[in-house]
C-alpha cells in the first residue's frame, strides 16, 4: 500500500482534537448521564460534519458518492462498537478501575492491527509490529504509574473487571477502526477523503438515531437536558466531528495499525497539557513512559 504523506498530520491532528474533546467533556460531568453525554458527540457533531463535508466538496469539487447497502451497515456496526466501546470504558471507572480501565483500553492499538490483519488483510512491517508493542507498555506504564509495584501485580490486575471491560472496550473502539474504514472502502470513488467525511456524516446519523432513541425511551429527562446544555454540549460535539473526521480520514490514507499506534501520542497531548497549563511537574515515571511511547512511534514510521 502506497501511504499518502498526509496520514501523519492527519492523525497527530486527531488525537489533539481528541485530547481536547475530552477535556470539554469533563465540564458535562455531573450534569448529563453517561448515554446523554455519550448522545451530544454525535447530535452536535452532524452539522459540523456535514460543514466539513460541504467546505470539502466547495474547496476540492467532486459529488456526494452514492450509498449502498453494505455502506450502511458497515457504518452502524462501526457506530454501535463506538458506543459499545465507550460504554464499556465508562463500566471500567464504574468498578473503580479507573487507571487499570484506561490502560487496557489503551490496547486497541494492537487489536486494531490484529483485526486489520485478519478481516483486511492489512500488513505492516515487523518493525512497525515491535513501535506498537513498546508503545502499548508505555501507556500501560503512564497509566499505571505508582499503581502497579510489579510485574506480577500488574499481572493480577488483568483479571479485574476493570480490565476485562478496558480490554473488551479496546476491542469494540478496534474493530470500530476496521468497519469504518472497510464502511469508507465499499463506497464509490477516487477520493478517499471524500469517502471518508461522508462516512462520518453517516455514522454520526446513524449514531444519533441509535443512541437517542435509546434516550428518549429510557431516559426521557436526560434528553432535554442535552439541548438544555447545548453552549457546552455543542462545543463537544464540533471537537468530536473534527476528531473524527481526522481519524476516518487517516484510516482512508494508510493502515489502521499505524494510524491507531501514532494516535498513541495522546496520552503524551495529555501530559503537555497538564505540564503546561496545569504546572503540573511530571514525575520520573512519567517521563520514562512518555519516551517509551515515543520510542514505540519512531520504529512505527521507521517501519513504514
Amino acid at each position: 500500500m502506497i501511504l499518502s504523506p498526509l496520514w501523519l498530520p492527519v492523525t497527530l491532528a486527531a488525537a489533539l482534537f481528541q485530547t481536547w474533546r475530552t477535556a470539554m467533556q469533563q465540564r458535562l460531568r455531573g450534569q448529563l448521564s453517561v448515554n446523554a453525554a455519550a448522545v451530544v458527540r454525535y447530535l452536535y457533531g452532524v452539522p459540523v460534519g456535514a460543514l466539513l463535508l460541504a467546505l470539502y466538496l466547495l474547496l476540492f469539487g467532486g459529488s456526494l458518492p452514492a450509498p449502498n447497502l453494505q455502506f450502511l451497515l458497515l457504518c452502524a456496526a462501526g457506530g454501535l462498537g463506538q458506543i459499545l466501546g465507550t460504554n464499556l470504558l465508562i463500566m471500567a471507572f464504574g468498578y473503580r478501575g479507573f487507571a487499570v480501565g484506561t490502560a487496557y483500553a489503551k490496547t486497541e492499538a494492537v487489536q486494531g492491527a490484529i483485526l486489520a490483519l485478519v478481516l483486511l488483510g492489512e500488513r505492516i512491517s515487523a518493525i512497525a509490529w515491535c513501535g506498537i508493542a513498546i508503545g502499548v507498555c508505555g501507556v500501560l506504564w503512564l497509566s499505571l504509574a505508582g499503581r502497579a509495584a510489579s510485574w506480577r501485580e500488574l499481572a493480577r490486575a488483568t483479571v479485574q473487571p476493570a480490565a476485562v471491560c478496558g480490554l473488551a472496550s479496546g476491542f469494540f473502539f478496534a474493530l470500530t477502526s476496521v468497519l469504518i474504514k472497510a464502511a469508507n472502502l465499499s463506497l464509490p470513488g477516487e477520493d478517499p477523503v471524500l469517502r471518508a467525511l461522508a462516512t462520518l456524516v453517516m455514522a454520526n446519523i446513524l449514531q444519533t438515531i441509535m443512541q437517542g432513541g435509546w434516550l428518549l425511551a429510557r431516559e426521557p429527562a436526560q434528553a432535554r437536558a442535552v439541548f438544555a446544555t447545548w453552549r457546552t454540549s455543542a462545543q463537544v460535539g464540533a471537537l468530536s466531528a473534527c476528531g473524527s473526521a481526522c481519524w476516518f480520514t487517516a484510516f482512508a490514507l494508510a493502515p489502521v495499525a499505524l494510524v491507531r499506534a501514532v494516535g498513541q501520542v495522546e496520552i503524551l497531548l495529555t501530559l503537555l497539557f497538564s505540564r503546561f497549563y496545569l504546572r503540573e511537574q511530571p514525575s520520573r515515571t512519567e517521563v520514562l513512559g512518555a519516551l517509551t511511547v515515543v520510542l514505540g512511534v519512531v520504529l512505527v514510521l521507521a517501519g513504514q
